[in-house]
């Protein structure tokens, strides 16, 4: 683009800003740390799309997507810690005091298609512990918690219409509230709850704001968000 005709004989070229834009076009560090924000940004952006696409509800994808994102900038860096540790304090800075619900860990162990092919999910203090939170704040009737928690275990098993072929044939096929509208019927209690927390809509809309302006103002000394803008950003 600099060395063409239009360029050199176009008005930008002679102009003290054009010729700023075109020693900065030229600097190789500026393409190196295009390719750095690329790198970083790439799989960022992807979650993003996904929490705000129409395709399919995204709770039961996003405690994984995450993972899955933090995994492909580590490899885009060719797995050197020293080039990505800082951008990993970031993310999981705002995951954990921004982004991060017991929405999102229930969604991913009630999501059939992680849940039976990583067996490592239910040895997860963080994902066991925002599931049952979920459980507790969802389901005020002690006594269907409690058939809840009964009917978790067959889930775990595989038991009754989960382990059927055509059921694992789908688990990462259909769409989890579906998946468990159409095999849950066994396990009528965990059946309307997963239901209910995988059929819940989310919106990228809470990482929109300025993050840096926003903690300045966002403080005990500071006006806060209304419960209702809260509601808006997370779910």
């Amino acid at each position: 683009m600099l060395a063409s005709e239009e360029w050199t004989t176009s008005k930008w070229a002679k102009e003290q800003q054009g010729k700023r834009f075109a020693q900065i076009m030229l600097m190789p560090s500026f393409w190196n740390t295009v390719v750095y924000a690329l790198k970083v940004l790439g799989p960022l952006l992807c979650v993003l799309r996904l929490v705000d696409g129409e395709k399919k509800p995204p709770m039961g994808y996003i405690y994984e997507a995450m993972d899955w994102a933090k995994e492909a900038i580590s490899n885009a860096f060719g797995g050197k810690e020293e080039r990505y540790n800082n951008i990993f304090e970031i993310i999981d800075r705002r995951w954990d005091v921004q982004l991060h619900c017991p929405l999102l860990a229930a969604g991913y162990f009630l999501n059939p298609e992680y849940f039976y092919s990583n067996p490592n999910i239910e040895h997860d203090s963080e994902v066991m512990a925002g599931l049952y939170n979920c459980i507790s704040k969802l389901v005020p009737n002690i006594d269907v918690q409690d058939k809840i928690n009964q009917e978790l275990s067959i889930y775990k098993q595989a038991e009754n219409l989960f382990g059927l072929p055509m059921e694992i044939r789908q688990r990462a096929t259909t769409a989890p509230a579906a998946w468990w509208a159409a095999y849950g019927s066994k396990t009528p209690n965990l059946q309307k709850f997963a239901i209910k927390v995988l059929g819940l809509t989310c919106s990228s809309s809470g990482c929109e704001r300025n993050w840096s302006v926003f903690e300045h103002i966002h403080s005990k000394k500071r006006n806060r968000c209304h419960d209702s803008e809260w509601t808006l950003i997370f779910v």
